[in-house]
């Protein structure tokens, strides 16, 4: 056999029904390009260990990495989201509904419950951005809302991890309320002097950047997440201008004092455990490293665009 038809050759067939049983061993980082070793990727809080690039998080590892182990008490997905408007575009609203159920077996863009973080009590919500996008209709602006006066009866911080497309479309006015009522449900907490953080990850945008993921006592946020209300191209042609470089991205924001500090996601319980204690004027756990600088308990203040005054 020649050498050009051993290249020539075609490779073994594989047997049907094999394919799946393969464990996908390695992927490649959207921002550098490195090949990456995926079990290394999970074990490193899915932030790749060449260029430190975040990617995007499922919810189930990102309570992992933020609660005491065993401490996680759901308290969300009892409330199933309806078709109120009887939308339908390229297909109707209930069949996208079903197919994010499926894809996520959850209700809702929201995950929300009762944990410890460091021996201290908490409230906890992520949004997944699995389930149509994070996108906010009823169901997630009631579960938060939920949670909001849940965390003020049994006298919880409350940190939200947002990650989401904005407010839902498909439920119109309906989940553009969702803005005001959540933001409303917070007057509780302050009245209370309990903290509320805010942690912005890849990508938080449209009503709920423009809502209460950015009016946290604290907003902390993940390297180079995009975050913003309009997309950029909208903003480009409204004003008619260049847009500066990076903007939209988390560490343009903290240079401009929307944002409180951009924390990598591996430190992200350390800082947490360290800003509730702090802001209940609990004793501090130890920590290897702190990042934010803070000065002596004050009064609440507002996040991006201020929650009191």
């Amino acid at each position: 056999m020649t050498l050009e038809r051993f290249f020539r050759r075609r490779p073994p067939q594989q047997k049907e029904g094999t394919s799946d049983d393969l464990p996908d061993l390695w992927g490649k980082c959207p921002k550098c390009n490195a090949q990456v070793y995926n079990k290394e990727l999970e074990q490193n809080l899915r932030v790749c260990p060449t260029c430190g690039y975040h990617h995007r998080m499922p919810v189930k590892k990102r309570l992992e990495g933020l609660v005491d182990a065993g401490t996680f008490e759901q308290t969300s997905g009892k409330i199933r989201a309806t078709d109120p408007l009887e939308f339908v575009d390229t297909e109707p609203y209930t069949a996208r509904l079903e197919r994010s159920r499926k894809k996520t077996g959850r209700e809702g863009a929201v995950v929300a419950g009762r944990a410890t973080m460091g021996g201290l009590k908490v409230m906890l919500c992520v949004m997944d951005f699995e389930f149509n996008g994070g996108s906010m209709g009823s169901v997630e602006g009631e579960e938060i809302t939920r949670s909001m006066e849940l965390a003020a009866s049994e006298h919880r911080a409350l940190i939200l991890v947002a990650a989401s497309g904005g407010a839902r479309m498909q439920e119109g006015a309906l989940s553009l309320m969702q803005m005001a009522k959540t933001t409303f449900a917070l007057e509780e907490l302050a009245s209370l002097r309990l903290p509320y953080i805010t942690v912005l990850t890849d990508p938080t945008t449209g009503g709920v950047a423009a809502s209460f993921a950015a009016i946290g006592d604290v907003v902390i946020a993940e390297p180079d997440a995009l975050i913003g209300f309009a997309g950029q191209r909208v903003i480009q042609q409204t004003v008619r201008q260049n847009l500066p470089e990076g903007f939209q991205r988390s560490e343009f924001y903290e240079k401009k004092g929307f944002i409180d500090a951009v924390i990598d996601r591996r430190e992200h319980r350390e800082h947490l455990t360290q800003l509730i204690a702090m802001l209940t004027n609990q004793p501090r756990p130890e920590v290897t490293a702190l990042v934010i600088q803070a000065d002596p308990p004050k009064p609440p203040r507002g996040g991006l665009f201020g929650r009191r005054g």
